[in-house]
């Protein structure tokens, strides 16, 4: 792999994706986001009142970055948001953190109780990861009680040894951890 790639950083609002992509800012990764590659092609929508999103044309969004994303950025790049595995990145990192940690995240955000359920329920199925598309690289971390420093270093790691392994041999199961 070339020094320049598009590192999608996805998982549940709360799993710490913006804090991460920071530390790799910081570390000279370029950092976007969803929303501002959205707003930059005119594809991000109204507030969602249900949830208090903007809407994201994730498909459209895809569509119009596959042409001038088939060159590799110059240097490293890190695309931050929950739906950034939508877009053709080279590899994937999806962040977890386990359903009662998120629960108390989210809730110390001020974020509605239903959008607190929502989200604890899209962790606990695996959310992100289930309806991955494509054949890119990609690793789940779990951000559950590692530092942000560990996490980036586990990150590092796995980019330095060129994206390896490919795939998850084994995937975070929080059900499963919660009949043990």
């Amino acid at each position: 792999m070339s020094d320049g790639f598009r590192l999608a950083l996805t998982g549940t609002p709360g799993t710490g994706k913006s804090t991460v992509a920071q530390a790799l800012s910081d570390a000279g990764f370029e950092l976007v986001t969803v929303e501002s590659l959205a707003e930059q092609h005119g594809l991000l929508g109204d507030v969602d009142p249900s949830d208090g999103a903007r809407v994201i044309d994730t498909d459209a969004l895809h569509d119009v970055l596959v042409a001038p994303w088939e060159s590799p950025p110059v240097g490293p790049s890190v695309v931050d948001g929950h739906l950034s595995h939508h877009l053709p990145c080279d590899a994937v990192a999806v962040l977890r953190c386990s359903p009662d940690i998120l629960e108390v995240r989210l809730t110390d955000r001020g974020y509605p109780e239903g959008k607190v359920q929502s989200n604890y329920e899209w962790e606990l199925l695996g959310g992100a990861w289930n309806e991955r598309e494509g054949d890119s690289p990609w690793c789940e971390f779990d951000t559950s009680e590692c530092s942000i420093g560990s996490v980036v270093a586990s990150l590092s790691d796995w980019i330095a040894d060129g994206f390896k392994p490919t795939s998850p041999g084994s995937l975070i199961d929080w059900i499963a951890s919660m009949e043990e």
